[in-house]
């Protein structure tokens, strides 16, 4: 922080009989490690704001659909081709720090909140992990993650275990839970088509090219079909003073039978993922 020149002891002025005081270097450690404390505290009340966001999106009646994958595979690009939006895409590493979130269209639902996070990189330090948890606990609220990867990368499969390696050490993905994940093979537009022969269309597979467009429409119709297969029956009554939250059964769910009854109530057998019945039970 300081010039060479100043690294000599500082001594007090004239009329002081104090000793030798902080040489330049130790007042430089010692601002940095008060500069580390304020950042630490920033950090919490970014993860405390973020905290109160999240628990406000859960009441809304929208799946929530989180982009990862390592820095520079297309993540932005993707989710400026999925949402229609202006997000800065950029050949830089960490073009993206703060998660943005938007909303879109997929096939059977008429909203979906699609976030953008930060890239990963390999033997990413345990002091950016600490920085970025804010950021990425994102991630752990999603109802479903997408990996983006660059399929024309040389070291795809390396990049795709340190993408892989932080979400586990992050606690995104674990033994506790049973996020459904996508993985979106990026770029194939730089494919030779040798290349491009080898790469196939799994359930839980689908080559894209986010600059071009190609196979994003038979991604989000992944998508669509990986939210609803989580979904199952529920047989949920109604009073008859319930419109709201009947609307949004017809809304967001799969209605398959119904029965009113005489006192005005209403009984239905509606088909809902596990996440849309948790945000129907918030409605009010």
């Amino acid at each position: 922080m300081r010039s060479w020149t100043h690294l000599e002891r500082q001594r007090g002025g004239f009329g002081f009989l104090g000793g030798p005081g902080e040489s330049q270097i130790e007042t430089d450690r010692r601002l940095i490690r008060e500069r580390i404390v304020r950042l630490k505290l920033d950090l919490e009340d970014v993860r405390r704001t973020r905290g109160l966001h999240r628990t406000r999106r859960q009441k809304a009646p929208y799946p929530v659909v989180a982009l990862v994958g390592y820095t520079n595979a297309g993540k932005s690009t993707l989710f400026n081709r999925l949402t229609g939006a202006d997000v800065m895409a950029e050949n830089l590493l960490f073009a993206t720090l703060d998660p943005t979130m938007r909303a879109g269209v997929l096939p059977g639902f008429d909203k979906v909140i699609f976030s953008d996070t930060v890239g990963f990189v390999s033997n990413l330090p345990t002091q950016l992990v600490a920085a970025f948890r804010a950021t990425l606990e994102e991630v752990g609220e999603a109802d479903i993650i997408v990996h983006v990867r660059d399929i024309a990368h040389p070291d795809s499969a390396a990049q795709a275990e340190d993408v892989m390696t932080v979400l586990r050490g992050l606690k995104v993905i674990d033994s506790d839970r049973n996020t459904p994940m996508i993985t979106a093979l990026n770029k194939i537009d730089l494919l030779s088509p040798e290349a491009r022969a080898g790469v196939r269309t799994t359930d839980d597979t689908v080559p894209i090219s986010a600059v071009t467009g190609e196979g994003v429409e038979a991604l989000a119709a992944c998508i669509a079909a990986t939210l609803q297969s989580a979904a199952r029956v529920h047989e949920i009554t109604l009073a008859a003073h319930e419109g709201k939250r009947q609307a949004w059964l017809y809304s967001h769910g799969e209605v398959i039978d119904r029965e009113d009854l005489e006192d005005g109530s209403s009984v239905l057998h509606v088909r809902l993922s596990e996440a849309d019945r948790a945000r129907f039970d918030l409605i009010r």
